[in-house]
């Protein structure tokens, strides 16, 4: 069996003023940056919580051929730049026209992509794909569980198959699951029949971790329901409730040999997802009462405590560098507490400049242009200095080499922070320790993550908690300006639909 491989990953904000461009596919927002080639296998190793590397290690297993094109990510942000997408879907396609004649097409994609002139990124790369390809050769398509699922991708492609766990610690398994598909789809001889349904409401990321209800039922629910119908495969996206577009909505899709059996399939797991709305709630705390929270938990000897920064969660276009929590530390006084990642290059640099055990005056953070946040201006020392250079070892990024660029650990009395030259999600313990850090030994933990910390920072957490400081990343989704949703979709979980809302607004929308 000869495969042809490609992967380009963006899960885009459209409310974030950042833009993903060349450097940031290049750098890779923690995964690894822009490869090529044979390249792409080295980087995209076993070890590797990446699908592209389940589906590698899948297809080695069998004995197949694969032809690596090229794989790319880049750190969650606003649209991709027209020219970066441009460059990187022709290379794409004219990679796959090149390693043609294939069995099969592989891509390891996200599925919330849009570029600045395009709302469909994945659409519209599988438009251009399927003009060399012909209608008839097998494409298998892995998507991120956030996934915004258009009609267009279900059309073009013979197969999507999205991750099952938020945090996301599948992706490598989705991928090996994406080749198993694969290789149904090619014994088969002919396309799946297929199915889709759009969920009509949104979910704010905060309350879509499937280690708790009803995400995590609903999980388990969709396994039981793809083997009990007789479904070749089942998939539910969250989606991205960040994206002002048309698309954007949680879906439920399927695959059989027949229609009858995807259409029952998709329409019981769709019931369960209907039934589960009022579901979708919990706590939110603004950054003050999230550290007297924290705090009066310490007292009663719970400890850490870890504060999620949801709002600013570079995983989700967050700029990675507000304040609010890191305010709301310092003004309580917190005698141990760690933060990170702060993006700053300059304070990163300065450090570097001053040297370890310096004292300086810093404008931390604050840099987004939120009108919300602003530099923090303190005096810190110099506590730590590091390259920026890391292995990460936790369930969600997996066994990954990591550049944060030259980075630097800010001690503001019992406050230390994580200051990073560039942007990744504080996701794994490493990202604390290779600065002196012991996460385990903190008092409050302030994480700039939304649900993939869980992964690696539950184990220890004596609780979590999920703060609203600044950022672009609202947890309650009624706070946008929306512009581009359909009218009937309920803008929170049981809450009022677009429709309304613009409506009810005294401003245009």
């Amino acid at each position: 069996m000869r495969i042809v491989f490609a992967g380009f990953q963006h899960e885009t904000n459209t409310f974030s003023a950042d833009v993903a461009d060349d450097a940031a596919f290049a750098h890779g927002g923690g995964f690894p940056g822009l490869c090529r080639g044979a390249e792409v296998t080295e980087r995209l190793g076993p070890g590797a919580n990446i699908a592209g590397a389940g589906f590698l290690a899948a297809a080695r297993a069998a004995g197949a051929e694969v032809v690596p094109v090229l794989w790319c990510a880049a750190c969650p942000s606003g649209p991709v730049a027209r020219d970066t997408y441009e460059r990187i879907a022709t290379e794409i396609v004219e990679g796959v026209r090149a390693a043609l004649p294939a069995d099969a097409v592989y891509l390891d994609l996200h599925g919330a992509q849009v570029a600045a002139h395009l709302d469909d990124g994945e659409g519209a790369l599988l438009d251009r794909l399927r003009a060399v390809t012909g209608p008839d050769l097998p494409v298998i398509v892995s998507l991120d569980l956030h996934a915004n699922v258009t009609e267009r991708m279900v059309a073009l492609a013979d197969a999507l198959v999205a991750f099952r766990t938020y945090p996301h610690v599948d992706m490598a398994r989705t991928g090996a699951r994406a080749f198993a598909l694969l290789q149904r789809r090619i014994a088969l001889g002919r396309p799946f029949a297929r199915a889709l349904r759009r969920i009509p409401y949104l979910v704010p990321i905060c309350w879509q971790a499937t280690d708790r209800a009803p995400a995590g039922p609903l999980y388990a629910r969709l396994g039981t329901v793809e083997a009990e119908s007789g479904a070749i495969s089942l998939s539910f996206a969250m989606g991205f409730a960040a994206a002002d577009i048309a698309g954007c909505s949680p879906t439920v899709w399927g695959y059989a040999e027949s229609e009858a059996t995807a259409e029952a399939a998709v329409d019981e797991m769709t019931r369960a997802v209907l039934a589960a709305e009022a579901e979708f709630a919990g706590p939110l705390f603004d950054a003050a009462e999230a550290v007297e929270r924290a705090l009066a938990l310490n007292a009663a000897g719970v400890r850490p405590v870890v504060i999620a920064d949801a709002q600013d969660n570079p995983g989700a276009g967050g700029s990675s560098d507000t304040t609010g929590l890191l305010r709301a530390l310092v003004a309580a006084g917190v005698p141990r507490a760690a933060l990170g990642v702060l993006h700053d290059p300059a304070a990163a640099a300065a450090a570097h400049a001053a040297g370890l055990g310096a004292r300086l005056t810093l404008a931390l953070g604050g840099h987004s242009g939120l009108a919300d946040d602003a530099p923090f201006v303190t005096e810190c020392e110099v506590a730590a200095l590091s390259d920026g250079r890391l292995h990460t070892r936790g369930p969600f990024f997996g066994d990954l080499d990591m550049d944060l660029g030259p980075a630097a650990c800010l001690r503001i009395g019992g406050v230390r922070v994580v200051v990073a030259s560039r942007k990744a999600q504080m996701a794994d313990r490493e990202m604390f320790r290779f600065l002196g850090i012991e996460p385990e030994a903190e008092d409050i933990l302030v994480v700039k993550s939304a649900i993939h910390f869980r992964a690696d920072f539950a184990p220890i957490a004596g609780e979590i908690l999920t703060a609203t400081a600044p950022g672009a990343m609202l947890m309650r989704t009624t706070g946008w300006r929306w512009r581009n949703l359909p009218d009937a979709i309920r803008m929170m979980p049981c809450g009022p639909t677009f429709a309304e809302v613009r409506a009810a607004s005294s401003t245009p929308l």
